[in-house]
């Protein structure tokens, strides 16, 4: 319970209501019914004695009254959970967190952090998606993931991004190749609509000029595989190349220029604050920069 009538509970649904825009939105956010997030918004109301929503066409708009109170919601609210954390077994924490991982980080480190995430929260589960950067960067913003490992960082003031080693990019070519000729032989790299792929094409075209053909593929894994079979060469993390190296399958080799190495961040919505949130990312950071240790870049 809380002031008067007023539960955790019932702010905790006002907060999601307030920041989805809508009850339909805050009931799949919450796992409740619909009708169960308009009887608590009803209740609440009542209980403060003031008009939160204006309820027209569309989303939902707070009021004046709605305003002030989502200040002190998102406040008092995380302070529960901290106190939770801290003071209370956080092991108790429970709860679905949802997380989006690009291919490279779920390559890499990404088990040792699910690992160690599920060691400090056993009662929390964990919801995982792997896809590339430009898709996790809006399903954060739209606030279907909980956090993600991306490359990063993200240029919105509403996100928090922190910093998480980096890989070095490094070029493959089948076995049996021979020399590289990068105006003769495809070059393949990330989706076209990515950091790493337009730094690469810019590249190319000062070093090699209109002849040089670039593919793109959002398929980390199956770009290897087309390196392996001696379609294309290309720049990626070693991490990527793992198999296909101790398969004896390709070979790194010099194209004569490096290119910039792939940044990575844990983003997340800076508001509304969560305590798991924020200590999951710092989580991963631990846990990446021991990863990179023993593994390198």
């Amino acid at each position: 319970m809380f002031f008067w009538g007023m539960t955790f509970e019932q702010l905790r649904t006002f907060l999601w209501v307030a920041r989805l825009g809508g009850f339909r939105k805050a009931s799949d956010r919450l796992h409740l019914s619909q009708p169960a997030v308009s009887t608590r918004i009803s209740n609440l109301e009542d209980e403060l004695d003031a008009k939160l929503f204006e309820r027209g066409p569309g989303e939902l708009v707070l009021t004046k009254k709605g305003q002030q109170l989502l200040t002190y919601a998102e406040q008092l609210l995380f302070v529960e959970e901290e106190i939770k954390y801290r003071v209370a077994n956080p092991a108790e924490t429970e709860g679905l967190f949802r997380i989006g991982a690009s291919e490279t980080i779920a390559q890499a480190w990404l088990p040792n952090f699910i690992q160690s995430l599920s060691e400090r929260f056993p009662r929390v589960n964990i919801d995982l998606t792997v896809d590339i950067s430009l898709n996790l960067r809006t399903a954060i913003l739209e606030r279907r993931f909980d956090l993600a490992f991306l490359m990063g960082p993200v240029s919105e003031y509403t996100v928090k991004n922190v910093a998480l080693p980096h890989f070095d990019l490094h070029w493959f070519k089948a076995k049996e190749l021979g020399d590289v000729n990068l105006s003769e032989v495809p070059i393949i790299s990330y989706a076209s609509q990515t950091r790493p792929y337009r730094e690469l094409t810019s590249e190319l075209a000062h070093r090699v000029g209109p002849k040089s053909r670039v593919f793109s593929s959002a398929s980390l894994s199956a770009s290897l595989k087309m390196i392996a079979a001696g379609i294309a060469v290309g720049p990626y993390p070693r991490i990527l190349a793992a198999r296909h190296l101790e398969a004896n399958e390709v070979e790194e080799f010099d194209p004569g220029f490096d290119l910039p190495p792939l940044e990575f961040t844990a983003s997340f919505l800076a508001e509304p604050r969560s305590f798991l949130i924020e200590n999951s990312a710092e989580i991963a950071r631990e846990v990446a920069v021991e990863w990179h240790k023993t593994h390198g870049s």
